[in-house]
């Protein structure tokens, strides 16, 4: 399956940066987009993965894909309510 679709992630707050990961049709990211769109080393997020405290993933024949839908899921589950 060919890459055909470019993502790009959203802007965090204390800074804007552009940065292009590609996802594949069905919404599947290998680890070096998805760290890339999380803005983490690909290495940080196998280290996450094999601690079974980074986002979900599905394995095919071999290979390890994020679901950009999941991926954003993390980063919501991450969030923190500031208080006054």
């Amino acid at each position: 399956m060919s890459p055909s679709v470019r993502h790009q992630a959203p802007p965090t707050p204390s800074a804007v940066q552009t940065i292009q990961v590609v996802v594949l049709p069905d919404g599947r990211m290998d680890r070096e987009n998805a760290a890339k769109y999380l803005g983490l080393n690909a290495r940080t997020l196998c280290n996450l993965a094999v601690q079974k405290a980074g986002p979900r993933y599905v394995r095919v024949r071999g290979r390890v894909y994020y679901f950009l839908r999941d991926l954003d899921a993390y980063i919501q589950a991450a969030t923190v309510r500031a208080e006054a």
